[in-house]
């Protein structure tokens, strides 16, 4: 008999705004996988985790590094042979384009839904520098998922092990 491979894990980035629950499902995610588990905020620089901490949106300038730091996290994964889940914004489809340019075979994740139930979410919850207030500037920063980009869309109204269970589904036998 001749032994298969194991299937090959591609890096995932589970994306959306300020509350989505990126940072739960992607730890959790991670877990599923047997894969590392990184927080995109992780990797924010002090200038810019001071600028969001005083109420002000991130402009493309300030997210471009940041976006090539999270792209490179991964593709050091993918040249070792390894596999990661990110937590990370990618609000926009140029933002997703400048991490898949460091590495081609991410597929996003983007937890989706209402404003209304991130916003009750928020409420419950404190962030070291992602007040509430920038909640708006997420939502009309964001450009969801196109069809002809690799990943999902998910409902973040369903329990983190519903979505993690549903992303495990719908990638099939590639988790």
């Amino acid at each position: 008999m001749v032994s298969m491979p194991p299937a090959v894990i591609p890096p995932l980035v589970v994306m959306g705004v300020q509350g989505s629950g990126k940072t739960t499902v992607g730890r959790a995610l991670a877990v599923r996988l047997g894969v590392a588990f990184i927080d995109g905020d992780e990797l924010h620089s002090p200038e810019s985790k001071t600028k969001m901490a005083a109420g002000y949106a991130l402009s493309d300038a300030d997210r471009e590094p940041w976006l090539r730091a999270i792209g490179a996290v991964i593709g050091n994964a993918v040249v070792h042979g390894g596999s990661v889940v990110v937590a990370c914004s990618a609000l926009k489809r140029s933002y997703r384009a400048l991490i898949r340019a460091a590495a081609p075979e991410t597929r996003f994740v983007h937890l989706d839904g209402a404003r209304g139930l991130i916003a009750e979410r928020l409420s419950m919850r404190r962030h070291e520098y992602m007040p509430p207030t920038l909640l708006d500037s997420q939502f009309m920063t964001l450009e969801p998922l196109d069809a002809d980009e690799p990943g999902v869309r998910i409902d973040l109204a369903k329990t983190p092990e519903e979505i993690v269970a549903d992303v495990a589904a719908l990638f099939g036998d590639t988790l």
